[in-house]
Order: C-alpha cells, then sequence, then structure tokens
C-alpha cells in the first residue's frame, strides 16, 4: 500500500514527489517518457531555467529525488486505475501488476493535435509551436504564420501581435470566421490566406516558406498552431471526472476533483498550461495531499 501513486513524470509529478518525499509519503510515480514537450529544445519562462533542454529538466528532477528514499520512480504506464468502496485505488501497471495507494494524483498532461502538414515533423520544437508564450520571444519581430481557423486561429492572430506584426494567418481552408472578426484582422495590420496549404519547407528545423497547393508561397520564420489537444491519458475520463471546454480536466482548490483522494496536476487540468505552473500545482496537490494523510492518521 502506497501513500500515493503519481501517474506522470513531467514538472508536476516530479514536483509533486518531490514535496511528498519530503513528507516522508511512499510514492510510487509511474512515467511513460512522453512529455508534451518531447520535440521542444528548450523550456521557458521558468525562473533559473530559462533555455534548459527539457529532457535535461526532467532528468534532474529524477536525480533529486533519489535522496528520498520512500520515493520510488519507474518507467512503466499505469492502464487503469479503480476506486474503491474504501477510498483506496487499485491501480493497474502495464503487465497486469497491480498496487494499491491511499491517495492517486494524475499529472500526465495533454498532448497537442500537430496539424497534418507535409514537412512538419523536421521543423516542429524548432520553428513550429503552439505557445507564443514559450517560443514567442525567440522568433520576435519575425515573418510568422498562424495555423487554425475559427475563434482559436483569431484569437492566436490576435495575441501574437505581442511578438510580431508580420503576421499571417492561414486557415487551409474556409477560414470560419466571421465578418467582424476579418476585420479585426485588417484593422490589426493581420493578413488571412484561405488557400489551401500543400506543404512546409524549410532546413535544418528552421521554417522557410509555405507552399500553397496553388503553387504560390509564402515566406516565414516560424508558425504557430492553434489545432486543439487531448487527454495524454484516459485515466481521467475514466475516472469520471468534469472537463472544461478546452478539454482540461475541471479542478477545485489545490488540484482536488469530484472523487474524493483523486487529485488532477499539470496541463491535464488548467487553462494556463506552463512548465512553471504545472510544477507549481505538483507542489500545491502534494501538500493538500499530505494534509489529507494527516488528518486520516492522527488519533481523534
Amino acid at each position: 500500500m502506497y501513500d500515493v501513486v503519481i501517474v506522470g513524470g513531467g514538472p508536476a509529478g516530479l514536483s509533486a514527489a518531490l514535496m511528498l518525499g519530503r513528507c516522508r509519503r511512499a510514492v510510487l510515480l509511474c512515467d511513460t517518457g512522453h512529455p508534451r514537450n518531447e520535440a521542444s529544445h528548450a523550456l521557458h519562462g521558468y525562473l533559473t531555467r530559462d533555455g534548459m533542454n527539457p529532457h535535461e529538466f526532467l532528468a534532474s528532477g529524477r536525480r533529486e529525488l533519489r535522496q528520498y528514499e520512500t520515493v520510488t520512480v519507474r518507467d512503466v504506464a499505469v492502464v487503469a486505475a479503480e476506486c474503491g468502496a474504501d477510498s483506496r485505488f487499485e491501480v493497474t501497471l502495464a503487465g497486469g501488476e497491480s498496487v494499491h495507494a491511499r491517495k492517486l494524483l494524475v499529472a500526465t498532461g495533454v498532448r497537442d493535435e500537430v496539424p497534418p502538414l507535409e514537412g512538419i515533423e523536421d521543423l516542429y520544437g524548432r520553428s513550429i509551436f503552439h505557445c507564443p508564450y514559450c517560443d514567442g520571444w525567440e522568433v520576435r519581430d519575425a515573418p510568422l504564420a498562424i495555423y487554425g481557423r475559427g475563434e482559436r486561429g483569431l484569437g492566436l492572430s490576435l495575441e501574437l501581435t505581442v511578438w510580431s506584426r508580420d503576421l499571417v494567418l492561414c486557415t487551409d481552408g474556409e477560414a470560419e470566421i466571421d465578418a467582424e472578426g476579418c476585420a479585426r484582422l485588417q484593422r490589426n495590420g493581420i493578413n488571412l490566406r484561405e488557400d489551401r496549404i500543400a506543404r512546409l519547407e524549410g532546413r535544418d528545423g528552421i521554417l522557410e516558406r509555405i507552399v500553397f497547393a496553388g503553387g504560390e508561397t509564402l515566406p516565414r520564420r516560424a508558425l504557430f498552431f492553434t489545432t486543439g489537444q487531448y487527454q495524454q491519458s484516459p485515466l481521467a475520463i475514466r475516472l469520471g471526472c468534469d472537463f472544461n471546454d478546452k478539454g482540461t480536466v475541471r479542478t477545485g482548490k489545490y488540484e482536488t476533483t469530484h472523487l474524493k483522494g483523486l487529485f488532477v496536476a499539470g496541463d491535464a487540468s488548467r487553462a494556463v498550461q506552463w512548465v512553471i505552473v504545472a510544477a507549481a500545482e505538483g507542489a500545491e496537490a502534494a501538500f493538500a495531499i499530505n494534509t489529507d494523510l494527516i488528518k486520516e492518521d492522527l488519533l481523534s
């Protein structure tokens, strides 16, 4: 019986494991080694870690956990979890092994719906991005493209005016933006292209141009997309969590959920999906988990 099983070894899961280890809790952290930002070469906006390689960041977090003898890290997927009548969790690992825990923290994050564009694989994480807060500064004042439709495409285009004024919204078909939205784009100097995209071209990971189906090209230095995201793990769905319009878990104070003993932290539960925020949420969840365990263990 573990005090806590943590599913996901990203910034939220590692941060929670660190705090719970310091609280002398028996923790099992399970991770598959595929973080949301695995294609990225640097994380940003994290005080004292700005520009650090994401893989080194995670490796450093794991090294820090080694001094806490009550924390176990395993490279294994969690395939199922159930909450029993006693509010304890039975967690099934890949391969069929079952472990039990008093609390369960889901910190598996989300995955982005990467646009199905020819040539994107060689550019993703180097000049194709989804978050301007994470990568906008590196391409400031450069000619940028936005890939998206409807309110999402409009919103991201307007947001990117902070980083560049040379912006083109490429909708790869009908824009699905009303007349007022199109007028806002025009007023803010953002061009709109509804042409179908044939492919992206670049060199050494850096986007150079967008090639449209008609043969025309659009020189661009980087592209930001907004095409949706999904839960990396189905656990929160299977455990009956409530979701918001963005597809992330609706959590309460200290990352609590509708189910006693179940917590969700990190990108899986928030609109502001930054590494530093995920780490903070993991620490908050750890505080709440430890507080609950103390209350359960104290004699009345």
